[in-house]
């Protein structure tokens, strides 16, 4: 079969190729044919690239080699690399080994292309997985269409660009609400802007509730986070503000010395969404907002570790205390 190496530091992309590839295998011997290392030694992993071939069929193998690309520790020699990479020129065709380096989101990290061992894997089937830029609207529409489509969904132009400016960059989250959509579309196929606005929770909703309880107004902001729960599960509302309110943690760290376009890469969220939050936090301090994170994140520890018994009650003492 095929040697691959994926690298990158959109992760959810190399899950969903992982997947496809997981998926051709044999289901009734899947336990056998599916085998995930991390970071083996040389010899368990010289020993798994060296796979004979199984009676029940093809194989896949994962080798996750972050700690190879991203760590200090230097994990083979030269012969033990000529081994590597003789094994992997003469792999066994029932199998196919997968090299993956997940590098970390935003940070714009690269592989260093002098390690020896970048040079073997890079004369195979070498592919990046990079994060869809937040400007480059029509690769993410494209990429959700595509998502759409394998879903049995249809989604045009409009509600694509919908789903983005609510959405950003975030595939796994687009994953995610499309499998919502596709439950309210149903017995029909095609997910229209309205159903967007009626069930994803939008960045100006999140906005709305953090805002009122910025402005001390309990009482809207409780009625504001009981809208929310028509969406959302309680938790799902806790992460979705805590999400966003590290972005705007950011924005207010970073607005006086950094483009528009640069906190766009920081946030992961489109540069009119960046735009647009930068107007209203104006008036809003840094340490409010730090404290409001705090608060929220000591009760979704506490609903998390089933110390809470009402998780909605739970998240309105957050709220107005």
């Amino acid at each position: 079969m095929a040697v691959y190496f994926f690298y990158g530091d959109e992760d959810y992309n190399i899950e969903l190729e992982l997947s496809n590839m997981s998926s051709k295998l044999n289901p009734d011997f899947k336990s056998m044919s599916y085998q995930v290392l991390d970071n083996p030694s040389y010899q368990d992993l010289i020993t798994a690239l060296r796979t004979p071939p199984m009676m029940f069929g093809d194989m896949l193998i994962v080798i996750n080699a972050e700690d190879y690309f991203l760590s200090n520790k230097n994990f083979f020699d030269d012969k033990e690399l000529e081994d590597i990479e003789d094994a992997l020129k003469h792999n066994p065709e029932t199998l196919d080994i997968v090299f993956v380096v997940r590098l970390p989101r935003n940070e714009g990290k690269k592989l260093d292309s002098r390690k020896k061992l970048y040079k073997i894997l890079s004369k195979f089937n070498a592919r990046e997985f990079p994060t869809f830029k937040t400007y480059k609207i029509a690769e993410i529409s494209a990429w959700i269409k595509k998502l759409a489509k394998n879903k049995g969904l249809t989604v045009k132009d409009d509600t694509a660009q919908l789903l983005i400016e609510q959405i950003g960059n975030n595939l796994r989250e687009f994953d995610v609400e499309l499998d919502k959509l596709k439950l309210v579309a149903y017995p029909e196929t095609v997910i229209t802007p309205k159903m967007v606005g009626e069930i994803c929770i939008s960045n100006q909703d999140l906005f709305n509730l953090t805002e009122l309880i910025m402005k001390n107004e309990k009482d809207k902001a409780l009625l504001e986070f009981q809208r929310l729960l028509d969406k959302k599960h309680p938790l799902e509302i806790l992460a979705a503000v805590q999400t966003m309110l590290r972005k705007w943690i950011i924005l207010k760290l970073k607005s006086s010395s950094a483009s528009p376009a640069e906190l766009s890469k920081l946030t992961g969220q489109h540069e009119f969404v960046v735009k647009q939050s930068l107007e209203k936090l104006r008036h809003t301090s840094l340490r409010d907002l730090v404290k409001l994170k705090e608060n929220l994140f000591e009760v979704e520890y506490k609903i998390k570790s089933a110390e809470s018994v009402d998780m909605v009650s739970e998240v309105e003492c957050a709220i107005i205390r």
